[in-house]
Formats: C-alpha cells, structure tokens, sequence
C-alpha cells in the first residue's frame, strides 16, 4: 500500500507543485483547500488528485477533515503545512484581525494538522511532516510583522516537534522558500517585485516545482537521518 499525503493549500501555487511531486513518486495524495471551489474542482479534474475543503486554522474542521481522508484515502503518513494567507501592512495601521487571522491559519494550522495526524504516525513508527516557512520568517520583511511572525514560529515549531518524533520514526522539516512565480507573489506590486527581483543573486523567482523538489526529499527513505532542519531555497536571497 502507497503512503498517503496530505498537503494543505495544496490545489494552486506551490502547493499544487508539491501535491504533483508526491503523486509522481506513487503516493496517495489528498490536496486540502479552503476557499475556492471551482480552482479547486479543475485541479481534481487536470491531476486525479482528489480535493478536501477545509479551513486549516479551525480545529475541529481538521479533525474531522483528516478523518475524512483516512477513511476514503487511508491512515496519513505525510503532511505537507502548506495552506497560508497574507494581510500585509506596516504595523501601526495593521488591524488585530489582520494580525490573528494570519498567526491563525500559517502557524495554527500546522499545529492542527500536526494534533490531527502525529499521534498515528508515532504507533505506525512512520512519519513525514514538512512545514512551509518563507525567507521572511528567516530575514524579516517590512509590512509584514504578522507573517515573518507566523512563518519565523512555523522555524521554531519544526525544531521542538522534531525532537518528540525523533525516537518514533517521524521526522519534521522545514523548507523555507523565497519568492515563486504564483499568484500570492503575482499580487505585489510591480515596482515592488522588481525590487524584490534586483536582490535576488540568480535574478529571477523560484518555480513551484524547484519548492516541491525539497519537500519530496523530505518525504523518502533517504531522508530518515534529517530532521529538525530547514532548507532554504530563496536563490540566494538570504545567506546564513
């Protein structure tokens, strides 16, 4: 039988690339979603790769959504914590909305989702959880106090759960990208992403797909001796 996956905001973006990816290595993989029915109906119907709707930062919406996916997919040996919002602006006109809905669902989310899936990974002694960080949880990014914030915990969330799978055969990573041609990118504004672009030593933005490469490392066999670890993939945009 085939691992089943899981990746959260997996119908668009990087998380498509990242649900193709797993598919193409012969996993099961169920693409969670929260928002947009239609996009996400094309993506089942462009890959065979069933959707899940459901709001990452409800708690007992992903109980009940994950233990929807075990009993149609089956038991969920791989997460991928990829569903994530912006509410940018400079903090004295960011509202407490923008700030909870953003810490709600990047970080809270991968807490839900880890509640939901964990404990089973440690009795079947099997398990991938890879978290969604971004350069600007690791460099900071002005307007944006409310997601470095998130994605910055999102770093630390990943090292502390790290150590309580390690003895059980469940390991936890983080891939920390920097800025991809999608759609949340798609949004700046254009003088702003030349910007952007400019810092950027390759010259250019990451693709999907070069996201989802590090993350299906993470997932095989041959990744057993990694975790607790973060892996940048930012083009050189932030060096440590």
């Amino acid at each position: 039988m085939s691992r089943v996956a899981v990746v959260t905001g997996g119908t668009r973006g990087i998380g498509e690339g990242i649900s193709l990816a797993l598919k193409d290595m012969g996993y099961s993989v169920a693409a969670n979603f929260a928002g947009n029915e239609q996009k996400a109906q094309e993506f089942t119907e462009r890959t065979g790769i069933p959707n899940y709707k459901f709001d990452v930062g409800d708690h007992d919406a992903v109980i009940a959504g994950c233990e929807r996916i075990r009993s149609e997919v089956g038991d969920i040996d791989i997460v991928v914590n990829n569903a994530g919002i912006t509410r940018d602006g400079v903090l004295h006109k960011m509202s407490w909305e923008d700030w909870n809905e953003v810490m709600r669902i990047n970080l809270g989310g991968c807490f839900n989702m880890a509640k939901a899936t964990f404990p089973g990974m440690r009795e079947r002694k099997w398990g991938r959880i890879v978290n969604i960080g971004s350069v600007n949880g690791q460099a900071g990014q002005y307007g944006q106090v409310n997601y470095a914030a998130a994605k910055s915990g999102i770093h630390g969330f990943t090292k502390a759960l790290a150590q309580e799978g390690a003895k059980y055969g469940v390991t936890v990573n983080a891939i920390a990208p920097g800025y991809i041609d999608t759609d949340m990118v798609a949004a700046v504004p254009e003088p702003v992403l030349e910007k952007i672009i400019a810092k950027i030593p390759v010259g250019r933005l990451g693709h999907a797909d070069e996201i989802a490469r590090g993350v299906a490392f993470f997932c095989t066999e041959d990744a057993t001796f990694v975790t607790g670890s973060t892996l940048s993939i930012n083009g050189g945009q932030h060096m440590y």
